[in-house]
């Protein structure tokens, strides 16, 4: 088989795909139309273990979850076949893409085409369910969605929050789901800076510690979906500046390390109602300045920091909550960073001080990439947080002075240069999104 036959492929917004169990069977993402959309590919199929070979030959009434993480993978079609004779191939691990499935329709038509050509699907998170016509026609493709959105879960607005502009605020500044920084918002509870912020509850987000100029503080601010800031709430856990914070379990967060004088390596839980649980007892080196964001769609990574020195080791947090021991950093050594996760599934710690405006990109499995060269204004003591979904923002900071600048981070991961900055320029604040 030789040539390529390309498809007609309906791409659609909603960003909904339907998903497989590990079961094989297919289970429907909430959103409008979603079940109707895939009652054909799911109806009367017999959905099969995962595949990941890289040859298969495919049986008429079975549906097939495709896995090319590793290779690419033909399939062969029976070498016979009836009238209404049906089979469904999905993207088990969205990654055709990278490795495609060619489709050898063995003696048959494809299409109404001869055997003569390849048939390839090569777009991410597609579904193809192939229905037998007659000799004329062959196999005919009644449903070959190519979704090139990843079903999103991120939040579409942003915060940034509190912070140094010569003298302590608790003053915010909302981001839209454009990415688009707001005017100063008058503050709510104590101000502050060198606090973090991480997302709860799918849609919410939390304000937590931070130093006011004679004090360090374990006090909490709720923010509501609509972006609202709630007045302090009598703080749990060691009252700490410098902490990093991050969603993890797709619901809840996790306020980890610090300095309350000396550096810390306590970490404190936060439930999907915006709880804070007691310390649990800290895991890896001890430090301060770190910075943190979510990886993989439900777990989160702490990366950098100051262990007495500019340091950039990392430690992984499980979808349960649990930090893991150090990982021998990549990278520049650097504290004052910034991390937000874009993508939807991956993550990027960017600028420090020094200054610095290098970014490291955090893979879907929680790998650390090597520096890559920065964009825009070098900072350090910014915040950072996701919006638009799947996309992120770096923002304020202190590099030759004070700055308001903001940086838009795409949803492939790359660093724009500076937008002018709105709203008070000040160091040290917080950020995290909202929905």
């Amino acid at each position: 088989m030789s040539g390529i036959i390309g498809s007609k492929l309906n791409t659609r917004g909603s960003g909904v795909v339907a998903q497989l169990g590990t079961d094989g069977q297919v289970l429907t993402s909430a959103g409008a139309g979603i079940a109707a959309e895939y009652e054909d590919v799911a109806g009367g199929i017999s959905w099969q273990a995962v595949e990941t070979g890289s040859t298969m030959t495919a049986v008429a009434g079975n549906g097939y979850p495709i896995n090319t993480t590793s290779n690419a993978c033909t399939i062969t079609l029976p070498a016979s076949a009836s009238a209404g004779d049906t089979i469904v191939f999905a993207d088990y691990a969205r990654t055709w893409g990278t490795n495609s499935i060619t489709i050898d329709s063995n003696g048959l038509n494809y299409q109404g085409d001869a055997d003569t050509s390849a048939v390839e699907y090569t777009t991410d998170g597609q579904s193809v369910q192939i229905v037998y016509a007659d000799s004329t026609k062959g196999w005919i493709p009644i449903n070959d969605d190519a979704v090139t959105d990843v079903p999103v879960t991120g939040n579409n607005n942003g915060i940034f929050g509190y912070g140094y502009t010569g003298s302590l605020t608790a003053i915010t500044n909302l981001v839209s789901s454009t990415g688009v920084v707001g005017t100063d918002v008058s503050g709510v509870g104590t101000a502050r800076e060198l606090l973090a912020a991480c997302e709860y509850g799918g849609d919410k987000a939390i304000f937590f510690g931070g130093w006011t100029g004679s004090s360090n503080l374990s006090t909490t601010n709720l923010v509501s979906n609509s972006g609202v800031v709630g007045t302090d709430v009598t703080g749990v856990g060691t009252a700490r500046q410098g902490a990093g914070a991050c969603e993890y379990g797709s619901d809840k967060g996790i306020f980890a390390y610090g300095s309350t004088g000396s550096n810390v390596s306590v970490s404190n839980l936060v439930s999907n109602t915006g709880v804070v649980a007691t310390d649990t007892t800290g895991v890896g080196t001890a430090r301060r300045d770190t910075a943190a964001c979510e990886y993989g769609l439900d777990k989160g990574i702490f990366g950098y920091g100051n262990d007495g020195s500019a340091a950039s080791m990392s430690n992984l947090v499980s979808n349960a909550g649990v930090v893991a021991t150090d990982t021998s950093g990549v990278g520049t050594a650097r504290d004052a960073l910034a991390a937000c996760s874009y993508g939807d599934d991956k993550g990027i710690f960017g600028y420090g001080n020094g200054p610095v405006s290098m970014t490291n990109l955090v893979n879907s499995s929680g790998v650390v990439a090597s520096d890559v060269t920065g964009v825009g204004t070098a900072r350090g003591q910014l915040a950072a947080c996701e919006y638009g979904l799947d996309k992120a923002i770096f923002g304020f900071g202190y590099g030759s002075g004070y700055t308001g600048v903001t940086n838009l981070v795409s949803n492939a991961g790359v660093v724009a240069t500076d937008v002018s900055g709105v709203g008070s320029a000040r160091n040290k604040p917080g950020a995290c999104s909202y929905n």
